[in-house]
């Protein structure tokens, strides 16, 4: 619209002094732009993080195209000279941010999209100068990942944190990623639907993966109900000695008795829909590396935790995890 192109020409001509210049362009209206660190005071028209991005396309200016984040008009206060004269009121104005994509100065009016993220073959993989083999030597320990899986109330976590502690007692670097913990931050925006569980798990996987490439004994407690789910973090490892499948095989009777966020309850009570091991299925491991079981055998008393992560340090120290 007229506006837009107004405001461009404006935003041109307030920077057009500076060292360097970009194309700006929306639309089929091309306009001259300097450096835009920010200038989000123009009463809604956002430029951040610019800089001029000519070295990237052999010396061509690149074209930046607008992208609408808010389409909704505003009216706004500036104590800066308004862009129309004056102090104050500045006109409606929409707000937007942009991209950039990269052109050559004697192509066609058509443009490459040089970071088209998921669909690009201009992003690659960069390989480190340090190899994870002398990452682990440094160490003394090999990378993996430990992933708990079971019910609510079957003792992932505490489990999880009583081998944490055991390791670090002897020196070993080694870090719990809890379920509820990541979903107070990286996973904050999802839900308990298949989806998101499914995502959920997707980007656990991925952290982990890291941590085990880093060298370091990653222990997962995710209830990561779905055999696909755990299937598919495993086949993202580097290694196949790298997902160790821990299954706390603890009856829903014994979950359920323990019950400390009282979620069993709410789910019996019709309180809670989509709860796993109530009305939302949850897979058994078929061929899990460490079964943990509630009880010793031929006992009716219940493992301590203790006893239960010292099973676990047993497998990590005979499969040679220990030791670079």
């Amino acid at each position: 619209s007229d506006m837009r192109t107004r405001v461009l020409y404006d935003v041109a001509h307030m920077l057009g002094t500076t060292r360097r210049t970009t194309a700006l362009k929306l639309g089929g209206v091309g306009v001259g732009v300097g450096l835009l660190p920010s200038v989000s005071f123009l009463c809604g028209v956002s430029c951040q993080g610019f800089a001029s991005a000519a070295a990237l396309n052999g010396g061509a200016a690149p074209v930046v195209a607008p992208v609408v984040v808010e389409r909704a008009p505003q009216q706004c206060r500036s104590n800066a000279p308004s862009l129309w004269g004056g102090l104050g009121r500045a006109p409606f104005v929409e707000r937007y941010s942009f991209a950039f994509t990269h052109v050559r100065e004697s192509s066609s009016s058509s443009t490459v999209d040089a970071y088209k993220v998921g669909e690009s073959t201009n992003i690659k993989w960069h390989e480190g100068s340090v190899s994870r083999e002398a990452r682990e030597q440094s160490m003394g320990q090999k990378g993996c990942v430990l992933w708990f899986t079971g019910l609510s109330g079957s003792g992932k976590s505490t489990v999880a944190y009583t081998l944490e502690h055991a390791l670090h007692g002897m020196g070993k670097k080694v870090y719990v990623m809890d379920g509820d913990n990541i979903r107070h931050g990286l996973n904050s925006n999802l839900g308990f639907s298949a989806v998101d569980r499914e995502e959920n798990i997707r980007r656990i996987g991925e952290v982990a993966k890291l941590f085990a490439d880093m060298g370091v004994i990653t222990l997962v407690s995710f209830i990561s109900p779905y055999r696909n789910d755990r299937d598919l973090a495993r086949s993202r490892m580097a290694r196949d000695t790298d997902f160790v499948e821990v299954f706390m095989k603890i009856p829903i009777e014994i979950c359920e008795t323990r019950d400390p966020k009282g979620l069993y309850k709410a789910a019996r009570a019709g309180k809670l829909k989509g709860f796993t091991g109530i009305d939302d299925p949850y897979e058994e491991p078929l061929n899990a590396e460490i079964v943990v079981e509630a009880k010793k055998e031929a006992s009716d008393e219940l493992e301590a935790p203790e006893a239960m992560a010292s099973t676990i340090l047993d497998y990590l120290s005979t499969k040679g995890y220990l030791s670079a």
